[in-house]
């Protein structure tokens, strides 16, 4: 199933309110961390799956990329994005990630940041990635932690009075189809381990180059709840590229 609940009218305006939304990449709590594994972009074609509002785009492009293309199933999305993250070597293309078809070795660096949870088939998405991406290529995604998707809900316990007991880690190794909550809107993601992300890519050829559990930067600390997130990873960085 390819969901497009990023064109719902309720769900993308409480989606345009979140902080990464408002104050790009200063605004995600993950970014001090993924910038350090981003290659230099001098020069490079780099394709953006599920390029959302196009922050990372603009990023790419203004550190040098020769071209960059954003894809993503939502319109909505690519729409701010055109208005957001202009630039002449940026091109918007509307399409889900499962559907897109580039030439072989089409791409230097291939980005995607918290999009691939949405994804059925990882394992396909990975054998087209490792297909576009040219010899020495990268590859750089951010997705929610598995410790984060397990049981689905994607929310704390809660005592009598609503103070945070726990978080809910359950169903670990059933990988699939969750029903998680999001902005107070139902969501369809798709779990899956550790193991599986990390071996998908192996077992595609690529190599490993850095692993990531990003923890909230300190200068974010006194965002209300933002010191919680320290109980329990919500996010998994991976860096990993193509042999030459």
């Amino acid at each position: 199933m390819k969901e497009n609940k990023y064109d719902d009218e309720q769900f993308f305006n409480k989606y345009s309110e979140m902080g990464r939304s408002k104050q790009g990449l200063k605004g995600a709590g993950e970014w001090s961390e993924l910038q350090k594994v981003l290659p230099d972009f001098e020069g490079k074609r780099v394709l953006d799956l599920g390029c959302g509002y196009g922050w990372h785009c603009l990023y790419a492009a203004e550190n040098g990329a020769d071209s960059v293309l954003g894809t993503d199933i939502s319109q909505k999305m690519l729409q701010a994005a055109r208005e957001k993250n202009y630039h002449e070597k940026i091109e918007y293309m509307q399409g889900a990630m499962e559907d897109l078809q580039f030439d072989e070795g089409a791409f230097d660096v291939v980005l995607s940041s918290l999009a691939f949870h949405y994804v059925q088939d990882f394992n396909m998405v990975v054998s087209n990635i490792v297909r576009w991406l040219a010899p020495g290529g990268q590859l750089i995604f951010s997705v929610e932690h598995p410790v984060f998707t397990s049981y689905g809900t994607q929310d704390w316990y809660y005592d009598e009075n609503g103070k945070i007991l726990h978080f809910p880690v359950d169903r670990y190794y059933y990988e699939g189809e969750r029903d998680a909550v999001f902005l107070g809107e139902h969501v369809t993601k798709y779990h899956r381990t550790l193991t599986t992300y990390l071996n998908t890519l192996l077992k595609s050829g690529l190599e490993i180059r850095d692993i990531i559990e990003p923890q909230p930067p300190e200068e974010m600390m006194d965002i209300p709840g933002m010191r919680d997130e320290m109980r329990r990873p919500m996010m998994l960085i991976v860096g990993a590229y193509k042999r030459k």
